[in-house]
């Protein structure tokens, strides 16, 4: 830093390309409609830094997997996408067919049928205010990254869980799958300094919410499964698919009932089971939550029947519209 250098775009390209890190093994492909195209050097995966998102959190996302070539629930991704979208005043610069075409040749580019997708959609450069009205317009931005691994103990042995001491979202904020994501990025900060898995959010009347990224159910001991109410959380589609699944496990009475409730730490201490729904990683046993032991401390037979259940649902994945490689 002693010397600071005036660079020539040349240069600039130059160092820009001499910039290799091993993460970057996991980055496949990426549309940019600021370029108009798809790279897949991921040196030149960048977004310009007056883009309202990258400076104000100001833009909306999702992410979804690719499971053998199929996008697994894509289309109730693209609903939140959209709702989203409304409730922050933005317009998505593409029609939905045009997006999922994006998303599909991206995909295709990143080479790989098992794969993460992320799509952005941001406010747009323009001004370093936070004004929208400075922005030259929304732009779409897909990336494509390799499927994270998760430990196998992790599932065989499970996880631990704690209550976080940074504040919920308010109700209008939590529905919105927004990029300002600070409160999530503490929570998670706040996991690895305690030596956890996860955090989850508890609201003023000791009501469990969220984890950074993940949702979180519990089995009770009358045989309910049960998650926090969505109008205090994102609504999940991991787990909200979940939900829709074990309804068969209510039809055979396995399962007594299945809905939204609100749940209390003391809830979650009592409780049979309890287990955290994401998108990556399907479904993980909490075994340790608050430092105490969840059932006998080992994953319960619940977890290992949504598991099997959800994965089942990704490979019969019909619709048609997933069809990546054919």
């Amino acid at each position: 830093m002693n010397q600071l250098d005036v660079l020539t775009k040349e240069e600039v390209f130059k160092r820009i390309g001499e910039r290799i890190f091993p993460y970057q093994k996991n980055y496949l492909a990426m549309f940019s409609s600021w370029y108009g195209g798809i790279v897949t050097d991921p040196a030149f995966m960048l977004i310009p830094i007056d883009d309202h998102m990258v400076h104000r959190g100001d833009g909306i996302f999702e992410a979804f997997k690719c499971v053998d070539g199929k996008i697994y629930l894509l289309d109730r991704h693209l609903d939140r996408l959209e709702r989203s979208a409304k409730a922050v005043k933005l317009d998505i610069p593409c029609s939905r067919s045009e997006l999922i075409d994006v998303v599909k040749r991206t995909i295709i580019a990143g080479k790989e049928k098992n794969c993460l997708i992320r799509v952005f959609v941001s406010r747009g450069p323009g001004g370093f205010t936070t004004k929208p009205s400075e922005s030259i317009g929304a732009q779409l931005y897909v990336v494509i990254t390799r499927l994270p691994e998760y430990p196998e103990d992790w599932y065989s042995a499970g996880v631990s869980v704690k209550t976080s001491s940074i504040p919920m979202k308010p109700s209008y904020f939590a529905g919105i799958k927004s990029c300002n994501y600070l409160p999530n990025v503490l929570m998670s900060a706040e996991a690895e300094e305690a030596g956890v898995n996860y955090t989850v959010a508890v609201d003023e009347h000791g009501n469990i919410g969220e984890g950074p990224t993940e949702n979180i159910g519990v089995i009770t001991a009358d045989y309910a499964f049960l998650v926090p109410r969505f109008d205090k959380v994102l609504r999940g589609t991991t787990v909200t698919r979940m939900m829709e699944l074990a309804q068969e496990l209510v039809k055979s009475k396995v399962l007594g009932y299945v809905g939204e409730a609100d749940v209390r730490v003391e809830d979650v201490l009592r409780a049979q089971e309890v287990m955290m729904f994401g998108t990556t990683f399907d479904v993980l046993p909490v075994v340790f939550f608050n430092g105490r032991r969840i059932g006998n401390g080992q994953p319960g037979p619940f977890f290992t029947k949504f598991l099997k259940m959800l994965r089942q649902d990704m490979k019969d994945n019909p619709a048609v519209t997933t069809e990546v490689w054919t």
